[in-house]
């Protein structure tokens, strides 16, 4: 395929991502919807429906949602296509450990012998795999080849961090994300939970009375994390919280001075697992 002019790296993530549409389509990052279900309704994610929607059916609904991976024959179609453009593909997922999506695409990857393709477990969800998914794409757009490419994306796991407060942790116990002590951790006394994804799992990090007291916490962690570290990047993201996001994102602008920053709104299938009123930061330095 190298002979072709124009030849380049593509780079694929999936829809839990959480990357705003805009910022990937500008890095030229393509997205694999992940599958919601909700009864007998299935949809794409961000494709057939978008966050608002779904949570205002979240909060309506006698049906807990539900969500799946994309298809090997989802995977394969959009590998077939880039194919046709690029000189390889660097697919950047989601935690094996959160998601069958790496099976899906690993399975299309064995019917695409000729094809060069590398695929990346980031360890990783929402911004933290997006975050890991621009770091390919940037790659890509230098002229770095399929090995360079992935290898970006690869570099950053266990460098960039997530810290997130939820309001219950009901949502994820149910989507089977975390496990009953985990959830009596959350309950007890009404006692807020700040959680982390570390090696690709929901892992609690401490526990505290209130939802303020959460975030203060969190503040605290993100000095220890980033003192003294230059070029950091954040984000902040949300489920159905968009004035609390917003308050949250201009405190870590002022506090952290990050050289990129990224509001998100978690899309459906975090959104489905998080649970409504979930707040979090994201974040790395270098």
């Amino acid at each position: 395929m190298s002979e072709k002019a124009g030849r380049r790296i593509a780079v694929v993530t999936d829809s839990t991502s959480d990357l705003p549409h805009e910022l990937a389509r500008e890095h030229g990052i393509r997205i694999i919807p992940q599958i919601l279900i909700m009864g007998t309704r299935t949809w794409r994610d961000g494709v057939d429906i978008d966050s608002p929607a779904f949570y205002e059916l979240l909060r309506t609904s006698p049906d807990f949602p539900a969500s799946s991976q994309p298809s090997m024959a989802d995977f394969e179609a959009v590998f077939r296509e880039l194919a046709n453009e690029a000189d390889g593909i660097a697919a950047v997922l989601v935690s094996d450990k959160l998601s069958g999506t790496l099976n899906s695409a690993r399975m299309a990857k064995e019917n695409l012998p000729d094809v060069p393709i590398e695929i990346v477990d980031t360890q990783a969800v929402s911004v933290q795999l997006g975050f890991m998914a621009l770091a390919a794409a940037r790659a890509a757009a230098a002229g770095g080849d399929l090995h360079t490419v992935a290898g970006a994306a690869r570099a950053m796991i266990g460098k960039v961090g997530v810290y997130f407060v939820v309001d219950t942790l009901e949502y994820l116990h149910r989507g089977g994300r975390i496990g009953a002590a985990a959830r009596l951790f959350g309950t007890a006394l009404n006692l807020k939970p700040l959680l982390a994804i570390q090696d690709g799992m929901v892992h609690p990090v401490t526990k505290v009375r209130s939802r303020r007291k959460a975030l203060d916490t969190l503040f605290q962690l993100l000095d220890l994390e980033l003192a003294g570290k230059a070029e950091i990047h954040m984000a902040v993201l949300h489920v159905a919280a968009p004035e609390e996001a917003a308050q949250l994102a201009e405190q870590v602008e002022d506090r952290f001075q990050p050289v990129e920053m990224i509001r998100s709104e978690c899309g459906p299938v975090v959104g489905t697992h998080a649970g409504p009123g979930t707040l979090g930061v994201v974040y790395y330095a270098g």
